[in-house]
């Protein structure tokens, strides 16, 4: 497996050794010890998956204390260019973000730990996403804030009228009057 670092730090990208042959592929997906070996030493408790048509953005969200959710997530099948926020106050990346193309052909991970908001918009219809999580979901322990904040200028690489929301995601803050609980 393949790790590389990004320039936030915590947030890693990760390419499984993928072994091709006439019938398909393998990969091992996930690998304790050697996701511990990468820094991703976490107990993961649930698995969560989607499935959504072109232009579905889910995000930005996460938890607070004490249900902080580190993600390990992966597309299985399709593409999404997903994305993470640095709300660590303390961090000097704090309100920045890393955009990593995730995809079924590519097969790239990334690991998303707790301190961060995190989304995604899909690229493609039907398109599978899947997440690991270190900790269940809370509904009194989210947070988020607005997929389209100009402070973070995300560039979500989709046109803006062709953005499927739901309706509890186009109610989220912005990113000034967001309160990071990290």
């Amino acid at each position: 497996m393949k790790v590389t670092t990004t320039k936030i730090d915590g947030l890693l990208i990760l390419e499984p050794r993928i072994f091709p042959d006439d019938r398909g592929y393998f990969y091992e997906s996930f690998n304790k010890q050697k996701y511990a070996d990468a820094g991703i030493d976490y107990d993961f408790v649930q698995d969560n998956q989607s499935f959504s048509q072109k232009g579905t953005l889910r995000g930005l969200h996460g938890q607070a204390d004490p249900f902080a959710q580190g993600k390990l997530v992966r597309v299985l099948q399709g593409r999404v260019l997903d994305v993470a926020v640095d709300i660590r106050k303390n961090s000097p990346t704090y309100g920045e973000h890393v955009s990593v193309e995730l995809s079924g052909d590519n097969h790239v991970q990334f690991w998303v730990p707790p301190g961060f908001l995190h989304g995604f918009v899909t690229l493609e219809d039907n398109t599978i996403f899947t997440y690991k999580v270190t900790n269940y979901y809370d509904k009194a322990s989210e947070i988020g804030v607005i997929w389209n904040d100009p402070t973070l200028a995300i560039g979500w690489g989709v046109d803006v009228k062709d953005v499927l929301l739901s309706p509890k995601d186009e109610l989220l803050p912005s990113f000034k009057d967001f309160v990071s609980p990290f």
